[in-house]
């Protein structure tokens, strides 16, 4: 599941009439470096949620077969249902998973997708987030995690440090479809970070350490780094 139906304000000065997730990078729609990621990590199928401009990432990905994936889509249309309510669209329509990952359509994310399946399976919690122990360096921390368990997760802290918020959510996670049915309200707005702070009170949320930065192209100091990163010989 890739959350592509944001407004992306932050971007539009770069973007134009463009959705984030059809930003050039390297000349190239940042899509195109996603869904070869996902493809080279053996994914066969993948849902897009979409909203804004959502029409311009249908025209592009279509049935997703330049890539060797199957795409289909749950489209928000014009009244944005936040990230959680996008999943919930997609469940009433049939196309989620019994257990999925789900990552956003601005995010290039340079991980191994097996250990994190295997850390979930492990975890036997209904959900999991992957996590980097970013100490306040890329963006403001809001994870409390220890021995594959995010003990708390708060998207908003006036003080991270002073409570041990050291990692930060690395924007991919693995849910039970039962999550989705049972917190997420029909047509209502919902936001996944509440989903996953009550899940992590509740003792509820596995996590699994990922070592390398994540890349993003949410801002324009994100889409320079990662523009470097993949002009390098990590390419």
């Amino acid at each position: 599941m890739i959350l592509a139906g944001g407004l992306g304000t932050r971007m539009q000065t770069i973007t134009g009439p463009l959705p984030k997730a059809l930003v050039p990078v390297g000349g190239r729609p940042f899509l195109h470096h996603q869904l070869s990621w996902l493809a080279g990590q053996h994914v066969t199928s993948v849902t897009m949620c979409i909203g804004h401009l959502g029409q311009a990432v249908r025209s592009y990905v279509g049935d997703g077969g330049d890539w060797g994936l199957s795409v289909t889509y749950a489209d928000e249309g014009p009244h944005l249902r936040g990230t959680a309510g996008a999943l919930r669209l997609a469940l009433d329509q049939g196309t989620l998973p019994p257990t999925f990952i789900v990552l956003y359509g601005d995010s290039y994310l340079p991980v191994d997708l097996a250990p994190v399946i295997s850390a979930f399976e492990r975890s036997g919690c209904p959900a999991l987030m992957t996590v980097f122990r970013n100490e306040g360096r890329w963006e403001n921390s809001n994870v409390r995690y220890r021995d594959e368990r995010v003990l708390l997760y708060q998207k908003s802290h006036p003080d991270p440090a002073g409570s041990g918020l050291d990692f930060v959510d690395y924007g991919l996670s693995v849910l039970r479809r039962d999550v989705v049915a049972e917190r997420v309200p029909r047509d209502r707005t919902a936001d996944l970070a509440e989903i996953f702070h009550q899940l992590s009170v509740e003792g509820l949320l596995g996590g699994h350490e990922v070592k390398e930065r994540f890349f993003e192209v949410g801002s324009p100091s994100g889409l320079r780094d990662l523009e470097i990163h993949l002009s390098g010989p990590r390419q």
